[in-house]
């Protein structure tokens, strides 16, 4: 492979990285004052518009015969992005992705347990490796109180459903579209959301309001910053599959992991505190860990990274 190409591939990672992070900033400079189930929806009725533009395009071609795991596919990606949402808007930006950068030690475990595939020794010492990055961050919220501990949960649980969710790609991949797949999501992305905030207008759950709250109408410069988001959103997933497309798995992989340092320094100017040396160790332990771990299952990445929602 020409070095030129592999440069490419990691510039357009770095580029999918800083959009992804920016996309979560947005999400918490507007967190504050629209709910996370909202933007949710409108980061994918954004989205949709940008799928069926590419459908006028180039009409999908795909064997089908899955339904109902592709469904399963957009309900529980739905969900995870009704975690990470929440906990951008609860936690901070840097920890909330960080915990979803989590996502390839429970994939690798969720492999092994369901799918029965075979985990070398030094794959077993990345997971512990990320574990221990998990709990530097984690452990020390819990003298928060409750609530904090129930929000960071909230965010592991985002990095679990985060791996289910890519772990139905791997059985989607042969049956379906990318496109369709990237669809199933946004569209239960977009219906969800309108369950979820009709529920809200009746009732109040107050532990359930990562998943049901009440609409509220945007105004002036939130529409803007909506905007944005769903936008950074959108090109981020264009340059995270055409970086993919130019070199290997594993040293692009890599440079994903600089979406978290974009998110500690967009974190900060949005008023997050700096992170303490401990969870600067855990986010280090789990860069480490997962990139031991995309680096071993290159095909597992290919094929989950090229349509990450």
């Amino acid at each position: 492979m020409p070095p030129e190409n592999l440069q490419r591939g990691v510039l357009f990672m770095v580029i999918a990285s800083f959009c992804f992070a920016l996309t979560g900033a947005c999400t918490r400079f507007l967190g504050g004052e629209i709910n996370s189930v909202e933007l949710v929806f409108f980061r994918n009725v954004i989205g949709v518009g940008f799928i069926a533009a590419t459908l006028l395009k180039r009409p999908i071609k795909q064997k089908g015969g899955k339904p109902f795991l592709l469904i399963f596919r957009g309900i529980i990606g739905t969900l995870a992005l009704y975690t990470f949402f929440y906990s951008i808007t609860q936690i901070g930006l840097a920890e909330a992705i960080t915990y979803q950068q989590t996502y390839p030690i429970w994939l690798a475990l969720l492999s092994f347990y369901f799918l029965g595939e075979y985990l070398k020794r030094k794959e077993w010492w990345a997971i512990l490796l990320g574990f221990g990055g998990i709990l530097l961050i984690f452990l020390p919220q819990m003298t928060g109180g409750l609530t904090s501990t129930r929000n960071h949960s909230i965010g592991i649980i985002n990095a679990v459903l985060t791996a289910l969710a890519y772990l139905s790609i791997r059985g989607l991949s042969e049956f379906y579209d990318t496109r369709s797949i990237v669809l199933s999501f946004m569209l239960s992305g977009i219906l969800l959301p309108i369950i979820s905030m009709t529920i809200g207008e009746y009732y109040n759950f107050p532990n359930l309001d990562f998943m049901i709250s009440k609409f509220v109408m945007p105004t002036g410069q939130q529409w803007l910053w909506i905007a944005v988001l769903g936008v950074a959103a959108m090109i981020g997933q264009i340059f995270l599959t055409k970086a993919f497309a130019f070199g290997k798995a594993g040293p692009i992989s890599v440079a994903g992991y600089s979406n978290i340092i974009f998110s500690v320094f967009f974190g900060v100017f949005l008023g997050d505190a700096i992170p303490t040396w401990l969870s600067f160790a855990g986010i280090s332990l789990v860069i480490i860990s997962g990139i031991l771990i995309s680096w071993k299952k290159k095909a597992v990445v290919v094929k989950s990274e090229k349509v990450k929602g």
